[in-house]
This record gives C-alpha cells, structure tokens and sequence, in this order.
C-alpha cells in the first residue's frame, strides 16, 4: 500500500478536473450538503486513467506476487462500465458485487480525485453539516481522528474523511459515531505504538482510531488504521464493531 500512496502522490501532481460552479457551491451550502458528494457528484472519466496510472505503478514494480499484477490487468482491461458499478458500490460503503481484491485499487483512485477537489475549494466554501459525523466536503465517513499537536490547534481533535481527506473539528470524548458523550472509553495494545489508540463507545458499541501527534507527529489516519488492524482484532474481541471501514481494506460479504 505504501506503492500505492506513492502512485497516488505522483498522480495528484499532474491531475486536473472541473470543480464544482459558483450555483453549486451555493445551492450546497443553502441546503447544508457536502460540496462534493461521494454519492451525488458526476465522476469525470479522467479517474478513470488514475486508476490506470495506479495499476501500471505497482505491477511494474518486481517484488509483487503474479496475484497483484493479475489484478492489475483485470482492472486495466475492464469495461468502464463496470468499473463505474464498482466504484459507486465502494463510494455508498455497500460490500455486495465488490471484487475485495481489486477495490483498494480503485479507492485509491477515487481519492485522488476527491482530494484534488477537496484541496481546491476555500474553506469559506465549506458550510457545517446538520449530520455532524460525515465530511463536510464530500459526505464520506471519517477513517479515523487526530489529535493535533501544532501550536494554532494544539489539543484539538480532528475528524479524518477516508476519501478526500478533509479534516473537520470535533469535541474530544465524544462518540464520533452516534454523538454520544457517556461511556467513552480508549484502548490501546501494551508495547504498541502510544500514538494509536481505540476510542469506544458503550452506548452504541462501535469505536474509531484516534491518533496522537504528541506522541508521534508522522502519524497518518489512514496508513496507521492499516497499520494496526491488531488493535481491531482486539476491539473485536471486546464486542465492538469498527464506526466505518479503511478505504485501503475491503473484505468479502458474508
């Protein structure tokens, strides 16, 4: 994954697409609706190449197994019409008729484009949401919470969208979930990183990652949520189900 996030660096360099219009931007903001919904927005066929760019990215690279590269090629050599049925299934967090294998591929790429909207718009643009647990920017769930160290937000905790990477404000121990703010409870693996906590809540029984910069500034929500999936077999283990998925780790429906 971290090729991955290389590719996506150098993709995000050079990529361009249409950002919403002034009536949008407004017609957004009057109703209290992401700028740029997963859901809602019409995807240019340019992410389409991203993708492309990706996959050729990592099956150059000699180390990977035949799998990885197989399924490169199928992506590469796909109907677009298809691809489009996959990415609006991973867009709407559904797992029915997603192929786990190839979908870290196309989120990958469906995040360089959300971010090159996302990185575009002022933060004048960006009106708060009436649903306080979704991404202003593009409606998408949070991976994970940071808590920042730097000197202007210093102690204040950070929702992180899993698609566009938009950070938005939220009160510390408070559920990120269902909002609630009893019964929050952190836990983490002895000998683990102190930087990488679970933040649980009893009263709907999910919890998040919450990452500290104070205890490590490199953190990074959505590689250290991959990172420490042993922490989610714990939580597990607790009976507690994860508030919403990486967008780097798909698994089969059951």
């Amino acid at each position: 994954m971290a090729a991955v996030a290389d590719a996506q660096h150098s993709a995000l360099a050079t990529f361009d697409a249409a950002l919403p219009s002034a009536e949008q931007l407004a017609q957004a903001r009057l109703h209290r609706m992401p700028l740029v919904h997963a859901i809602g927005w019409q995807r240019e066929s340019q992410w389409r190449d991203l993708l492309n760019r990706l996959c050729d990215s990592v099956a150059a690279l000699p180390e990977y197994p035949s799998s990885v590269r197989d399924v490169c090629a199928g992506l590469r050599h796909a109907q677009p019409a298809a691809i489009e049925t996959q990415a609006d299934a991973l867009l709407a967090a559904q797992s029915d008729g997603v192929d786990a294998a190839a979908a870290p591929f196309v989120m990958a790429a469906l995040q360089v484009y959300w971010v090159h909207l996302a990185s575009r718009l002022a933060a004048k643009d960006v009106a708060e949401l009436d649903v306080p647990g979704v991404c202003p920017t593009c409606g998408t769930l949070p991976v994970a919470s940071v808590v920042r160290a730097d000197k202007r937000s210093q102690g204040y905790r950070y929702l992180h969208c899993a698609l566009c990477a938009t950070e938005w404000h939220m009160v510390r121990v408070t559920c990120s979930h269902c909002q609630s703010t009893q019964n929050i409870a952190y836990h983490s693996i002895e000998g683990d990183s102190e930087a990488i906590r679970a933040e649980s809540c009893d009263h709907c029984k999910t919890y998040r990652k919450i990452l500290y910069q104070e205890k490590d500034t490199d953190v990074e929500p959505v590689a250290d949520d991959l990172a420490s999936l042993a922490l989610d077999l714990l939580m597990g283990e607790a009976g507690y189900h994860r508030g919403s998925g990486n967008p780097l780790l798909w698994q089969h429906s059951s």
